[in-house]
C-alpha cells in the first residue's frame, strides 16, 4: 500500500490561497469564526460603499487609503494622526483585526500592511470581500454600529518597509531583488505618473494582477462580459509559485508599484508561498520617479507644456457648459 502523504502535500500545494490553507487570507467561514471570537472587522471602502452594505459590525474609517495618507505624497500621515484615526474607529492593531473591502482590493492588503507596520500580529484579510460574503448569502448590515473608541500609542516595524535611500543603497547588492508590480506600460515608461516614467534598475516586471486566475477578470467584469468576480481569486500556491520562480525566496524581496499599495498585495502573497524577507517600497515609484538623482531605466519625462495644455482647454469646456447650463431658458413657441 502506498502512503498517502505525497498525495496529500500534492493537494494542500495546489489549494487556493484564498481558502483558508494559510494563516493570514482567510475565507467566509473563518470571517464567520473571528466575529463569533469578538475580533475587528474593518471595511476599508470609501463610507458611501459602507453604508449601502457592510458585514454586521464591520467598523469604517471611508477609504483607506484617502484617510491614513498625505494626498499629495502619497506617504503616510504622522504616527499621531493615525493613531487618533484608528483609535477612534476602535480600530486596535494589538487585537484580531479582519480587513476586507471590494474582492481582490489591493487597498485591503495595503490595509493590512500598514497594520503589521503599526505592530499588529493578528491582522488577516478576507480577499473574497464583501462579494463573496453577499455571493454566500450572508447578512448585510446599512447600519454603522456604535463606536468603541480607543486610546493608541503605536510602535511601528521599519523592517517591514523600505524608502528611497534604501533602495537606491541596495541597487548593486547581490542579496536583494526588487519586483515591479505595475503594469507593462507604467514599467517601460509609456505610462508616466510622477516627474518622470520608467522603472529601478534591474527590477522585475510582474503585474500584481497575475496573481489572480484570471488577470483581466476586474474588466471582464466592468464590461459586464462575465456574471461575478471569480476570476479575480488567487491562484494555487504552486501556480504563484511558477510565477515567480525567477525570484530566490531566501533574499530580501523589495516590491514597489506606484505608491506601495499594489505592492502591498504581491508582498502578501510572496510572505504566503514562503518568501522569507519582504519589504514594500512606500513611497514606490512616486518617490523614486520624482527623485531625479536616483538611476533609472526606460525614462521618459512629462510634457508638462502640454499637459498645460490640455488642462486649459479642458477647463474652457468645463467654463462653457456651466455658461450653458446657468444660462436662461427661453420657451419656444409652438
Amino acid at each position: 500500500m502506498k502512503p498517502m502523504f505525497p498525495a496529500l502535500l500534492l493537494a494542500l500545494a495546489t489549494l487556493p490561497i484564498h481558502a483558508g490553507a494559510t494563516g493570514t487570507i482567510v475565507d467566509t467561514a473563518e470571517v464567520e469564526g473571528a466575529l463569533k471570537r469578538g475580533a475587528i472587522v474593518w471595511d476599508v471602502r470609501p463610507t458611501g460603499a459602507y453604508r449601502q452594505g457592510h458585514i454586521p459590525g464591520a467598523v469604517n474609517i471611508d477609504d483607506v487609503t484617502a484617510s491614513l495618507r498625505n494626498e499629495n505624497t502619497e506617504d503616510y500621515l504622522p504616527l499621531p494622526q493615525i493613531e487618533r484615526t484608528l483609535g477612534a474607529a476602535g480600530i486596535d492593531p494589538a487585537r484580531e483585526v479582519i480587513v476586507y473591502g471590494p474582492k481582490g482590493s489591493p487597498n485591503v492588503y495595503f490595509a493590512l500592511v500598514t497594520l503589521q507596520y503599526l505592530g499588529g500580529q493578528s491582522a488577516r484579510i478576507y480577499h473574497g470581500g464583501i462579494d463573496d460574503w453577499a455571493a454566500a448569502g450572508k447578512p448585510l448590515s446599512a447600519e454603522t454600529p456604535a463606536p468603541h473608541p480607543v486610546t493608541l500609542k503605536l510602535g511601528v516595524r521599519p523592517e517591514l518597509l523600505a524608502d528611497t535611500r534604501e533602495v537606491v543603497a541596495k541597487l548593486h547588492d547581490p542579496s536583494v531583488q526588487i519586483l515591479d508590480v505595475r503594469t507593462p506600460a507604467e514599467f517601460r515608461g509609456e505610462d508616466i505618473r510622477a516627474i518622470r516614467g520608467g522603472h529601478i534598475p534591474g527590477a522585475i516586471p510582474i503585474n500584481y494582477l497575475e496573481n489572480w486566475v484570471d488577470p483581466d477578470a476586474s474588466a471582464r467584469f466592468e464590461k459586464k462580459q462575465v456574471a461575478n468576480k471569480d476570476g479575480m481569486n488567487l491562484k494555487s500556491a504552486d501556480e504563484l509559485r511558477a510565477l515567480y520562480s525567477k525570484l530566490d525566496p531566501d533574499k530580501e524581496t523589495i516590491v514597489y508599484c506606484q505608491s506601495g499599495v499594489r505592492a502591498s498585495e504581491t508582498a502578501t502573497v510572496l510572505q504566503e508561498i514562503g518568501f522569507k524577507k519582504v519589504k514594500v517600497y512606500d513611497s514606490s515609484w512616486l518617490g523614486y520617479g520624482n527623485t531625479l538623482a536616483a538611476p533609472a531605466e526606460d525614462v521618459s519625462f512629462v510634457n508638462v507644456g502640454m499637459l498645460q495644455g490640455k488642462l486649459g482647454a479642458l477647463q474652457k469646456r468645463l467654463d462653457a457648459m456651466e455658461k450653458e447650463m446657468a444660462a436662461p431658458k427661453t420657451a419656444t413657441k409652438p
